[in-house]
């Protein structure tokens, strides 16, 4: 399994995260210094199974790039945790850092129902189908 981080838009292409959300992540444990920003490549739809967006801003980014047949691959993060309360990751930039810390929070959450939701996949019977003879 490969997973990747990729906006977008093309403005902070090459920069680190944001001070404050390293400072956050760190404060989990999650040490994002070596990260660098891209942007969402035309390959992305082919290289990756699944493309996670934080909200239906950047969902509508994607649908409108996305190649035809790969629109069922495109989902919300926080549509793995519903129990979330929310569908969207707001922006914390110009937030507190408490805002920065919900980010994170609403990413574990969605992070952990995305594992359970593979989880279940690769557990799941596999049902033959009928081939051609």
């Amino acid at each position: 399994m490969h997973a990747d981080s990729a906006g977008t838009g093309n403005y902070h292409i090459g920069a680190p995260p944001d001070r404050r959300t390293q400072e956050a992540a760190l404060r989990r444990g999650y040490d994002l210094s070596a990260l660098r920003a891209r942007q969402v490549d035309s390959v992305d739809f082919t290289r990756f199974d699944l493309l996670l967006a934080m909200d239906e801003s950047n969902l509508a980014d994607l649908r409108a790039r996305a190649p035809r047949g790969v629109q069922e691959r495109l989902k919300l993060l926080l549509e793995f945790a519903p129990e979330a309360g929310r569908i969207e990751v707001p922006d914390p930039y110009y937030g507190t850092a408490s805002d920065f810390d919900l980010v994170v929070d609403l990413v574990e959450r969605g992070a952990r129902g995305l594992i359970s939701a593979l989880a279940r996949c690769a557990t799941a019977p596999v049902v033959p189908t009928a081939g051609r003879a």
